[in-house]
């Protein structure tokens, strides 16, 4: 029976390598609840899973036949059939082939099931993060959300491309290597089930010790890693503090800990690999022993010792790889648990079937109470219009309001109680799609994806002509700008628009929402981040934005909002103060104290 090299099984691993055996083994908090929906994925593969059970099937009836047509051809030499020899060694070499292949199409198929499922779950997974409310990801950790979608998914697809082969592979071989035992000499089978019996209790107490070890070990190595980004992230205020020999006496105690604690792990990992050669060596010398007395005494031919002692590792092999895909099926169900949990969210209500009237813009929030989390009150009974064509600006505090009111309009979040509508419609009543189309936002913090300016700026307007997105450009003062780069408007971005200034991401956003056509324009802090030459650009192009359009300013720079048909001052979710910005000056109330406060160079 050819045996499997470290380099063909991908369960193979080195004894003391750090790897899936000795990780912290993450279970499922409903193992058989998870499982039993994973299978689901596997009824669509029908086809190909049962292609791939009839190879694995195959692949193990040659395992175990291998060693028997062996021994026939020991017997063959020593009892001197030589012309029954070659016979014996053609089928032995055939059936090698067939394990050859069947385990070459094996891994094939494997593969090919475990993308086809992991396809299919990601699509699903994908789909589903496009319809989560705002509010869960907003609530929820984006890395732990990536997560799901690339260590836990990443995790079922290893799972099923290298354990679920070998875990019924493992199965049967043991069956069927039992059978074959039993079947030759029951004697000899019971003593090579008292060194599995050794190895799986070796293998369970040194796995304990060494778990223990490795995983501390995996602990100390991602403090000593925190502590080297930080230090590399604050290196200045490392310096400029001169702790830099404090910072260096506590990296060298981190590490002397690990030292420490490598040293055990590695020695306890080096050591399992001897032990269990030993213990099999053991086995195989008491079977050549008793099988040597049989064969003196005439109860079983020489050949069929070496069928024993090939059986006898066949057997201990899989029952050892079982043991180590037990942690990896483990983690893998509490990643698909994790999956699941997601896809199990609630969607973002896409609203009814309502159509906005052609022309308006009319904006009414009425008596509308909203919180982010029970019992703290953001707005409360708010009553806000903004007519059509307007430019209305929002100041206030941080934590006054401002961003809720564009998050409610938006429906980036529900309210929780009173209605808002636009030209008489209630948002609620709207589809999303077509409620967003008809709003374009500029962002204080731009986005821009890694592709052409050209698709960048036709994000939100995909049938938009190339004469459209070019006089958009130069309205939005980005058009020079765009023709001075190397491939123009096909000049591609890096991640984000990092190879742009600010001041390019915020022109750039504009032209965007120039494109978009919306009726209804957020500006959301466009030119808090610019210096003033930009900002006097952005300002222009912002304001022929605005024009004709229903306009709200989310401003702390007041004076960027001087013309502002009426400003709406917001003091923990109530308004304060509403008006142009004279009348508001002249009642020197709230708006005039922020007004003058940065007027004077102070910090609002």
């Amino acid at each position: 029976m050819p045996e499997k090299s470290a380099a063909s099984n991908p369960n193979f691993r080195i004894p003391g390598q750090r790897g899936p055996r000795f990780a912290t083994v993450e279970k499922p908090a409903e193992g058989k609840k998870t499982l039993l929906r994973l299978t689901r994925y596997f009824k669509r593969e029908k086809r190909v899973l049962i292609l791939l059970l009839c190879v694995v099937t195959a692949v193990v009836i040659c395992s175990v036949l291998a060693p028997a047509m062996q021994s026939q051809s020991i017997d063959h030499i020593a009892q001197g059939e030589f012309d029954q020899l070659p016979r014996a060694l053609a089928v032995l070499m055939g059936i090698y082939l067939l394990y050859g292949l069947g385990t070459l199409f094996q891994s094939r198929l494997s593969a090919h099931l475990s993308q086809r499922i992991v396809r299919r779950m990601r699509l699903d997974l994908f789909n589903k993060i496009l319809t989560l409310p705002i509010r869960y990801l907003d609530r929820h950790p984006h890395g732990d959300v990536m997560s799901r979608m690339t260590n836990d998914v990443e995790n079922i697809s290893n799972t099923i491309s290298q354990s679920l082969s070998s875990l019924i592979s493992g199965v049967l071989t043991i069956l069927g290597t039992v059978i074959m035992m039993m079947y030759y000499c029951w004697q000899l089978a019971l003593l090579s089930c008292l060194t599995v019996i050794l190895t799986l209790l070796a293998t369970k107490f040194l796995s304990r010790a060494m778990r223990r070890f490795f995983r501390r070990r995996q602990e100390l190595l991602g403090e000593i890693n925190s502590s080297v980004e930080e230090m590399v992230t604050g290196f200045r205020t490392v310096v400029a503090n001169n702790k830099q020999r404090d910072v260096m006496e506590e990296f060298n105690s981190a590490s002397d800990e690990l030292k420490r604690v490598g040293i055990f792990a590695e020695i306890l990992g080096g050591s399992m690999g001897p032990i269990m050669n030993v213990i099999n060596n053991i086995g195989f010398v008491i079977i050549a022993a008793v099988g040597g007395y049989f064969a003196l005494r005439g109860w079983i031919s020489i050949g069929l010792i070496s069928a024993f002692i090939v059986y006898a590792k066949q057997f201990g092999r899989p029952i050892n790889e079982i043991a180590q895909l037990y942690g990896q099926i483990q983690t893998a169900v509490a990643g698909a648990e994790r999956v699941f949990a997601l896809l199990d969210e609630a969607s973002e209500d896409t609203g009814s079937g309502c159509t906005l009237p052609e022309a308006g813009g009319v904006i009414s929030f009425r008596d509308v109470d909203f919180s982010y989390f029970p019992g703290k009150q953001v707005l409360d009974c708010f009553d806000f219009e903004v007519y059509a064509g307007h430019k209305v600006a929002l100041v206030g505090a941080t934590g006054s309001g401002k961003t809720t009111v564009v998050n409610l309009l938006m429906r980036f979040y529900d309210i929780d109680r009173g209605e808002i509508r636009i030209d008489g419609v209630n948002i609620r009543d709207l589809p999303l799609d077509t409620l967003r189309k008809n709003i374009a936002i500029v962002l204080q913090d731009t986005v821009l994806f890694s592709d052409t300016i050209r698709n960048n700026l036709k994000y939100g307007n995909p049938s938009a002509t190339d004469a459209e997105m070019v006089q958009a450009a130069k309205m939005s003062n980005c058009h020079e700008m765009i023709s001075r780069m190397p491939q123009g408007y096909d000049t591609v971005l890096a991640e984000s628009g990092a190879n742009l200034s600010q001041g390019q991401r915020q022109l750039l956003s504009i032209c965007r929402a120039f494109l978009a056509g919306s009726r209804i324009l957020i500006l959301d802090e466009a030119t808090s981040s610019v210096d003033t030459r930009t900002e006097k650009n952005i300002q222009d192009a912002m304001v022929r934005l605005m024009k004709d359009r229903t306009s709200i300013i989310i401003a702390h720079r007041l004076s960027t909002i001087r013309d502002a048909d009426v400003i709406v001052v917001l003091d923990h979710g109530h308004i304060v103060e509403s008006g142009n910005h004279e009348q508001l000056l002249a009642r020197q109330g709230r708006y005039y104290q922020l007004y003058m406060t940065q007027f004077a160079g102070q910090a609002t």
